[in-house]
């Protein structure tokens, strides 16, 4: 490793871990991610519990919780205590509730959402806060259908200096036609763009992260075309080749998953065709990145 890349590892991975007193918390890796048990989200849960999940949520950006049996209401309370949920735009076209988003596949389909490494709705103007799924059906095959998620500010941290004070004045151009391509959005859907800077900063921790994806970003506006081609496969390259950024999440039933939408993303691995899997995720209103 590069010093600098083993003084931002190391810096993650030495900090100070916060006491919880009313569950148990196991990471998932040293640098994002953990296990929450102790804790059952169907009953009303106590101002302690509710800061403490807060403050494994900063900490971890990654929360896993097993064994869960929620209704679409206690799903959707849960995850009330965080923020606004945010409704789907095209949900009233097929009856649904529009605060909760199906995510099903199986042998009839022929893509699955999530398959690139990406950050949900970076085309918004004010992209999630986070999301919540709770999956409960998982491939018959009894594995598959895992989901990786990556440390932004990691990944801004590991760049050599020089690589981090250029980034650090750029704004790249999110567009929500990039998950489209082969296909053509329903005509209701109002496809969102928005220009963002290339690092931003968590609006509660106030650490730096990068917050370009391949889901959604498609150019840098300060750089040619063929220079700003290079260094987006640069930075995508480096959160799809650099294990040590992320955790692997392994789905069983009734796992309900949250995560920090703004410092993290995430890779669902489709490994499990013919096989199906299906959950319903919630997600909660953020705001705009800044600088």
């Amino acid at each position: 490793m590069e010093d600098y890349v083993l003084t931002a590892v190391e810096r993650v991975t030495t900090r100070p871990q916060p006491n919880y007193d009313t569950f148990t918390v196991q990471p998932l890796s040293p640098v994002i991610g953990a296990e929450i048990s102790g804790l059952d989200l169907s009953t009303k849960l106590s101002d302690q519990q509710l800061a403490e999940i807060r403050q494994a949520f900063l900490t971890h950006h990654v929360l896993v919780f097993r064994d869960q049996v929620l209704s679409a209401e206690d799903h959707k309370r849960f995850a009330g205590h965080f923020g606004e949920l945010r409704l789907q735009p095209l949900a009233d076209l097929d009856g649904g509730d529009p605060a909760i988003l199906e995510i099903s596949a199986g042998k009839d389909s022929r893509f699955v959402a999530g398959e690139e490494w990406h950050t949900d709705g970076s085309a918004d103007a004010e992209p999630s806060l986070g999301s919540m799924l709770y999956v409960t059906r998982t491939p018959e095959i009894g594995s598959g259908g895992d989901t990786l998620w990556a440390n932004m500010h990691l990944a801004y941290e590991m760049l050599s200096p020089s690589m981090r004070t250029f980034l650090d004045g750029l704004t790249a151009v999110h567009d929500g036609l990039i998950p489209w391509q082969g296909y053509t959005p329903p005509p209701e859907y109002v496809v969102p763009k928005s220009e963002h800077p290339v690092v931003v900063r968590h609006p509660e921790t106030g650490r730096k992260l990068l917050f370009v994806n391949s889901g959604f970003t498609s150019h840098i506006v300060q750089l040619s075309r063929q220079e700003s081609r290079a260094l987006l496969d640069l930075l995508f390259n480096l959160i799809a080749n650099q294990p040590i950024l992320s955790c692997r999440v392994r789905w069983t039933p009734n796992t309900l998953v949250f995560w920090d939408n703004r410092c993290t993303q995430h890779h669902a691995v489709w490994d499990y065709y013919p096989h199906s899997r299906y959950g319903q995720r919630v997600t909660i209103n953020g705001s705009r990145p800044v600088a």
